[in-house]
């Protein structure tokens, strides 16, 4: 059973949530079936049964979705006088609800920011009322929110940017936003996505849900994959009108094996999977590692390195990337 639902999720990222909405929920359960499959090979193993065959051969068909779910090796390639850096942060609003137990969560990650010097800086849940100065970064486009229920997005950059704008999403407070930047020799579009979130509280305790609760999780998760679908072939759409080479963050709200996941990466490169190793984890889930923020990069980039970083002044952990244009 355990293999066989690990083979079906594989063509899940094929499957519109607007179609199968509860379907696509199973995407959310890949990484718990990768390690399960993993045991069994482990098992059958130690007790040279032939059934290690199964879960062996379901693993190989997906190899790809294993190695997006843990890396052994990453590529390094050298610094030129092109390579620069961008960092992806879902930032949480600061702290501005006291989530967490300190009041200098703000200044930790404005020192943070400043400590690792990324070229580009894209935020998520940014808050503009915290009036955190980022002196280091002349230029930025954000969205401007004041007086509305919108999540706040912001793309700060020590390169000049020439022409921004965003992507509404109807019916919702979540958005994206792009700016044209001029990198050295080459102009990029830099999109910044923040896609639906659930809103449900991640560490409640699964043991105690009842078989209602369950569905009304599910449900509600279903609906929000919907919104999601929407809204990725919303951003899509913009991205196939580029006139520049594209580099997108964001906090995708779902995982690398969902149907938003393929649609926003399209044809470009997840620099995690090229030049990242380990879990690769961007989110504080206690139940097992989870990789729902992204940077992703145009083709005719290389990246050379793939930082993840476990700060706690978030739900969201922040993520950095060297890139490097091809010659």
């Amino acid at each position: 059973m355990v293999a066989v639902l690990l083979l079906l999720s594989y063509g899940l990222a094929y499957v519109p949530p607007k179609t199968f909405s509860l379907i696509s929920v199973l995407s959310l359960t890949v990484p718990l079936l990768i390690v399960l499959n993993v045991l069994f090979v482990i098992y059958w193993l130690i007790k040279l049964k032939k059934q290690l065959i199964l879960s062996l051969l379901v693993l190989g068909i997906g190899y790809t979705h294993v190695l997006s779910f843990y890396k052994f090796t990453s590529e390094h390639i050298e610094k030129t006088e092109e390579t620069f850096t961008i960092m992806s942060y879902n930032v949480r609003l600061f702290n501005v609800y006291n989530w967490i137990d300190d009041e200098t969560i703000p200044t930790k990650i404005k020192d943070f920011i400043n400590d690792e010097t990324p070229n580009i800086v894209c935020f998520q849940e940014f808050d503009s009322s915290a009036n955190l100065e980022f002196t280091s970064y002349p230029y930025k486009h954000q969205t401007n929110n004041s007086g509305s229920k919108k999540s706040e997005l912001a793309i700060l950059s020590t390169y000049k940017i020439i022409n921004s704008g965003s992507i509404e999403f109807p019916s919702s407070a979540n958005s994206a936003i792009f700016a044209d930047v001029l990198i050295k020799s080459d102009t990029l579009r830099m999109y910044n996505v923040h896609l639906q979130s659930s809103g449900i509280d991640t560490n409640v305790n699964v043991e105690t849900l009842d078989s209602e609760q369950s569905n009304k999780l599910l449900n509600r998760i279903g609906t929000t994959f919907k919104a999601q679908q929407f809204q990725a072939e919303l951003v899509a759409n913009h991205v196939a009108k580029s006139p520049y080479k594209v580099m997108m963050c964001g906090d995708f709200n779902n995982t690398v094996y969902s149907y938003v996941y393929r649609i926003l990466k399209g044809n470009l490169r997840d620099t995690f999977e090229t030049s990242g190793t380990g879990f690769g984890s961007t989110f504080n889930f206690k139940y097992f590692p989870v990789r729902i923020d992204f940077i992703l990069a145009d083709k005719n980039y290389t990246s050379g390195t793939f930082k993840n970083y476990t700060i706690p002044y978030s739900d969201h952990f922040p993520i950095l990337t060297e890139l490097t244009l091809h010659k």
